[in-house]
């Protein structure tokens, strides 16, 4: 199974630049979509079923118009889906979608920034332990679990382009580090990519200010997290850097089963 998560800053621009046309090339069973920024009566996917992907499953933000959002697409209809973490603070924000696909389950997740100043920060750092606690009680009865999407931490020195200059800023602090850390300690998982690429420098996601993308300085805040005990079932991950419908660019798992 293949399965890519894809933080696409706007469902219908990724489609006005070409989403569903670059979806018809690239041999994806699961596209998992965040920062969608539109509710279902909002958004046209018809040309994206025409390729394939005939079930959708939405959250969307109820909290602010064209805010957040996450998207499952897949070929395949779903065993089950649920919407959100049941915590109404973050659900409101559209930040989790949970697909049950045979013994797999696939948490979509868009993570806060916390860029808009302290109350946001401060509202990252309680989702982040708040989520770790829901993933926790999860992994109780479905194990084969793969949580996907866009982190917003960029974990290690090496997954971003600057970490001295952005010792002090959202997205790398220490307090946000220490998080990605203690995740992969108490949930068993592995950073899929790192896994495969231990010392291999890439990143997911730059910013659209000088020039950043073309000279690749960027950063890797979007993940695969797999458990350890099943990570002989990762085949290959993949940053697709072709793909230019977002500020990030997708990034392809293969799961054995």
């Amino acid at each position: 199974m293949t399965i890519a998560t894809y933080n696409v800053n706007g469902i219908r621009a990724a489609l006005r630049k070409g989403l569903a046309e670059w979806a018809a090339t690239v041999d994806v069973d699961i596209l998992c979509l965040q920062e969608t920024k539109a509710a279902p009566e909002q958004v046209e996917l018809d040309a994206l079923a025409a390729v394939g992907y005939t079930h959708a499953a939405w959250h969307s933000a109820t909290s602010k118009k064209g805010y957040s959002g996450v998207l499952t697409l897949s070929k395949q209809a779903p065993d089950r889906v649920v919407e959100g973490c049941q915590l109404e603070v973050y659900d409101c924000e559209g930040r989790v979608i949970r697909t049950d696909h045979g013994d797999l389950t696939i948490l979509n997740c868009y993570f806060p920034n916390g860029g808009q100043g302290d109350h946001r920060q401060e509202y990252k750092y309680r989702f982040l332990d708040d989520f770790l606690e829901f993933v926790l009680e999860l992994q109780q009865t479905r194990p084969n679990l793969l949580v996907v999407g866009d982190y917003n931490i960029a974990h290690h020195e090496i997954d971003l382009h600057a970490p001295k200059r952005n010792e002090n800023t959202t997205g790398f602090l220490p307090e946000e580090r220490a998080w990605m850390t203690k995740w992969f300690e108490k949930t068993g998982f592995v950073d899929a990519f790192r896994y495969l690429h231990p010392e291999e420098v890439t990143y997911s996601w730059w910013s659209y200010r000088a020039n950043a993308r073309n000279n690749n300085k960027g950063w890797r805040i979007d993940y695969h997290s797999y458990p350890a005990a099943l990570a002989d079932r990762i085949v290959r991950v993949e940053h697709l850097k072709d793909a230019l419908h977002s500020d990030h660019c997708p990034i392809l798992i293969e799961l054995t089963d």
